[in-house]
């Protein structure tokens, strides 16, 4: 009777462990997917900046093209008043 008893609460630890694994085989999936996610993120983010540096750059280079011709203009309107 009593070994009956301790195989039916060795069946119920094992039945408990095996899930216990798959929930953490599942945590395991999710975490693995997650990380892989924030890879992409980072990918995405690294790409959205190096494109705002560059319109930074290009809207910077454009402004100082205007500021030389505007200068320019006001030197030949200057010139001939």
């Amino acid at each position: 009777m009593d070994n009956e008893l301790i195989l039916r609460q060795f069946d119920e630890i094992e039945n408990k462990l095996e899930k216990v694994f798959a929930v953490c085989k599942s945590y395991e999936a999710i975490n693995l997917e997650l990380n892989n996610k924030i890879v992409k993120l980072e990918e995405e983010l690294q790409g959205k900046i190096e494109t705002e540096k560059s319109y930074s750059l290009e809207r910077n280079i454009i402004r100082s093209k205007i500021d030389n011709l505007l200068s320019k203009l006001d030197g030949i309107t200057d010139a001939h008043k």
